[in-house]
């Protein structure tokens, strides 16, 4: 697992293909998964609120990120065609999924109902 760059949220780990499974799907606590690109604009937008709500659901929500142009294998296998797409992973499994930049406020509502 390594830490996210350049215009990628901070306190916000990166996964690839490799450690998808084992950071992901057998994680513990839900998972919110961001697909991102260094060239999406609304991933950028994103980026602090990303930030913000990992920092704001420590110990309930883990939030990664995964850039679908090195990472083709878990991109494909959600079908994920637009950046940046985000999807809430409980117990292993995809229970949630938007695609779109979000207000923070927004987003912890839509999560809200996902994490109870």
């Amino acid at each position: 697992m390594t830490k996210a760059v350049g215009a990628r949220a901070t306190g916000v780990d990166e996964v690839t293909d490799a450690e998808f499974d084992a950071e992901v799907l057998g994680a513990e606590l839900p998972v919110l998964v961001e697909f991102t690109a260094d060239w999406c604009p609304p991933c950028r937008q994103l980026a602090p609120v990303l930030s913000a709500v990992a920092e704001e659901e420590r110990g309930r929500l883990r939030v990664v990120q995964i850039d679908v142009d090195t990472n083709p294998v878990v991109t494909a296998r959600y079908g994920v065609l637009a950046m940046p797409t985000l999807i809430l992973f409980r117990a292993g499994e995809p229970v949630r999924s938007t695609v779109g930049a979000r207000p923070k406020r927004r987003l912890l509502e839509e999560l809200a109902d996902a994490l109870r």
